[in-house]
């Protein structure tokens, strides 16, 4: 068993064999996913399909990344946020709380989204600050 510490002590954790980047036992990763070799994937988070968590990315918490939805960069997902189909989170963006992202959005720079919030159709979020 390897331990490997995502920011709150020690826990049971594996590299994923597709990409390299560590995913605690308690969170699921399929083998089609991809998890970079500097993403994290923990909590009860779930990745699945052709999804990918790459560069410095995580997903944590109850949070479900599925079909060909991308996390990347420095974007953190995590609460019980669903990220899926063709959706991208990257730059510094974060989606918290129980947000949905599908479809074709995007999400990037210092974007925050959160709450109940809805994110669909090609719609795109920026927060640029100064």
């Amino acid at each position: 068993m390897e331990l490997y510490n995502f920011g709150a002590g020690l826990v049971a954790a594996h590299r994923h064999p597709n990409g390299g980047g560590w995913v605690a036992d308690t969170a699921f990763v399929s083998e089609s996913a991809y998890v970079g070799p500097n993403a994290k994937v923990y909590g009860e988070a779930e990745v699945s399909g052709k999804a990918a968590v790459c560069d410095k990315a995580e997903v944590f918490g109850n949070a479900a990344v599925h079909g060909h939805a991308r996390i990347c960069d420095n974007a953190r997902v995590f609460g019980n946020v669903w990220v899926c189909g063709k959706a991208r989170v990257y730059g510094c963006a974060i989606v918290q709380d129980n947000a949905e992202v599908f479809g074709n959005a995007r999400i990037f720079g210092n974007a925050r989204i959160f709450g109940l919030a809805r994110i669909t159709g090609s719609t795109r979020a920026l927060l640029l600050t100064k």
